[in-house]
């Protein structure tokens, strides 16, 4: 199985990576994608990927982390994304919960980087929260960007216009969640090979491991075993799926 989206570089997981990359490992979890949330965090996430081929990286400023950010420094990225560990730039976006007073500066940080992907020809992770349809008209200036909505939380109305538009949804320990019928809904209705499975370690521990205040790769497992059941699916069949996806994706085969 793969983890398509956790935060290696978050002090919780980085200070005992050896122990969290053997857990992944003995639990199944054999490659690992994990996701900078800022320039800084961005460098950190392509040296930790160096001499590890089992975890590739992606780079972008995510949009509760703009405020401090000078527009300038962005051309950063454009340096950064080129290591070949990078498989896709973000994690990006519109947050309406956390980002009430940076709405402007979100939208122009989230139009940058997904120029940016256009040049580059890369995919994007999206996070999107309270900011779907906002999320979906910057992104229509921007055709041929292929994109990920990651931890996808929204309605079914929602998941059927990304999904119509031609992108993906990420589900985390969230849809294990006992009051996530709707959601749970939404993944029957996502083909599935238009979904992914994360953590977002080190937050969102899925059932029954939610007493585990850290999520790790590791834990993916019992959110891939709740999806492959929603649909139809062996753990097999969903990881063999799940490894078409990132290729088709990620470019990671």
């Amino acid at each position: 199985m793969i983890d398509t989206h956790c935060h290696l570089t978050d002090p919780r997981l980085e200070a005992h990576l050896p122990d969290i990359l053997n857990r992944a490992a003995a639990a199944g979890v054999s490659r690992i994608i994990t996701i900078g949330t800022e320039l800084n965090d961005d460098r950190r996430c392509v040296e930790l990927c160096r001499g590890r081929e089992n975890i590739r990286c992606v780079v972008g400023v995510h949009p509760n982390y703009v405020a401090p950010i000078d527009e300038r420094d962005l051309a950063q990225l454009r340096e950064i994304q080129a290591d070949p560990s990078v498989v896709a730039l973000g994690e990006m976006g519109l947050d309406y919960h956390y980002g009430k007073d940076t709405r402007i500066k979100q939208a122009a940080f989230f139009r940058f980087q997904l120029q940016l992907a256009t040049e580059v020809n890369k995919p994007v992770v999206i996070h999107c929260r309270e900011a779907v349809a906002d999320c979906l008209a910057i992104m229509r200036d921007f055709p041929r960007v292929r994109a990920v909505f990651h931890s996808f939380t929204g309605t079914l109305a929602e998941s059927e216009k990304i999904v119509d538009t031609g992108y993906f949804l990420g589900f985390t320990g969230i849809v294990t969640f006992k009051n996530a019928g709707e959601l749970r809904e939404v993944v029957r209705l996502t083909p599935v090979d238009r979904l992914f499975v994360e953590t977002d370690g080190p937050y969102l521990s899925p059932e029954p491991m939610r007493r585990q205040k850290v999520n790790e790769p590791a834990l993916v497992m019992h959110t891939a075993r709740l999806v492959a059941e929603i649909k139809g699916l062996s753990v097999e069949e969903l990881d063999a799926a799940m490894t078409r996806n990132v290729g088709q994706f990620f470019g990671w085969d």
